[in-house]
């Protein structure tokens, strides 16, 4: 045999190694990231609850998932193990302080009228009520002896 009959049997065995070793590489940080777990550390299960560790086992984790209530999980179940600061804006709502770059968005609408104008209401504008002032009335249908509309009237 030669070298161009062997070179898809190495490629494709170098690609296998490549593979399992990242595979196992992902496997370890995952381990070694809930090994750095500790009581009263913010985690999130591969479900996506967010709770707060509090007892380790040798395969299992005790959390707390709402005040006074605790859960056992498997190690394997945590998916991520979060810093204070996530975990607290993410459980509590806690927002980072706001960056002097980013864009202040107002609470109401009353700060983007011109000249202290009132607002129109939610979901109407001045536009939309001149339109609607303007518009003509049709009538559609022809109507019969019996007040109907073309024969659409007790259609049901």
């Amino acid at each position: 045999m030669n070298l161009v009959t062997l070179l898809p049997f190495i490629v494709l065995i170098g690609a296998m190694f490549l593979m399992t070793r990242s595979a196992k590489k992902k496997q370890q940080q995952a381990a070694q990231m809930r090994d750095t777990m500790t009581p009263g550390t913010g985690i999130r299960t591969i479900g996506g609850m967010y709770a707060t560790v509090k007892e380790l086992g040798d395969d299992t984790v005790t959390l707390e998932v709402a005040p006074g209530v605790h859960a056992i999980y498997a190690k394997m179940a945590i998916a991520a193990v979060l810093e204070d600061d996530e975990y607290n804006r993410i459980v509590h709502g806690t927002a980072a302080p706001a960056d002097a770059d980013s864009p202040v968005v107002p609470d109401d609408i009353s700060s983007l009228t011109r000249d202290g104008a009132e607002a129109p209401e939610a979901g109407q504008s001045e536009k939309a009520d001149k339109d609607a002032a303007e518009e003509p009335k049709l009538d559609l249908g022809k109507k019969d002896a019996d007040g109907k509309g073309d024969g659409e009237g007790g259609a049901k």
